[in-house]
């Protein structure tokens, strides 16, 4: 393998494709959205970072807020919905990061393990909860005053 001196090694990590699909799955759109944020950041593609954010936040409305409108929701399994949005975001990384994490890494760059990947899912979900369950609590309380 040759190593081109002429390139500098980059000094900042990225998450791996499957580091994302992990994180994704186990925390939903808003961790998919931190995720590749954070790679379009370090990239120096500020202009998507919003747009990530932006997409993700709306993702996460209409998935979980469908959930909830949809009649006899309870009869689907429960790993078909993360296993579509991680899809979705499988196809969005390849896209638009695919490239550009293989270039770093073949650069020297260094990447952030999957662990650390699964760690912010789970936090990520941790928080998705919270906000949902704070909704559901509102909603419920507002139902109970009418």
């Amino acid at each position: 393998m040759e190593e081109n001196v002429l390139q500098p090694i980059p000094t900042f990590k990225l998450y791996k494709d499957k580091a994302i699909y992990l994180g994704t799955f186990i925390g939903g759109p808003l961790v998919a959205g931190y995720l590749i944020a954070e790679n379009f950041k370090q990239l120096g593609q500020l202009g998507k970072v919003k747009t990530t954010w932006i997409i993700s936040i709306l993702s996460t409305i209409v998935i979980f807020g469908g959930l909830f409108l949809i009649p006899n929701v309870e009869k689907v399994p429960n790993y078909i919905i993360p296993i579509i949005y991680t899809g979705i975001t499988q196809i969005l990384v390849k896209k638009f990061q695919e490239d550009a994490i293989k270039a770093h890494i073949e650069t020297g760059g260094q990447t952030f393990s999957n662990w650390r990947a699964a760690w912010i899912g789970i936090v990520g979900l941790v928080i998705l909860i919270a906000i949902i369950f704070v909704i559901v609590l509102l909603a419920n309380r507002e139902l109970l005053q009418a």
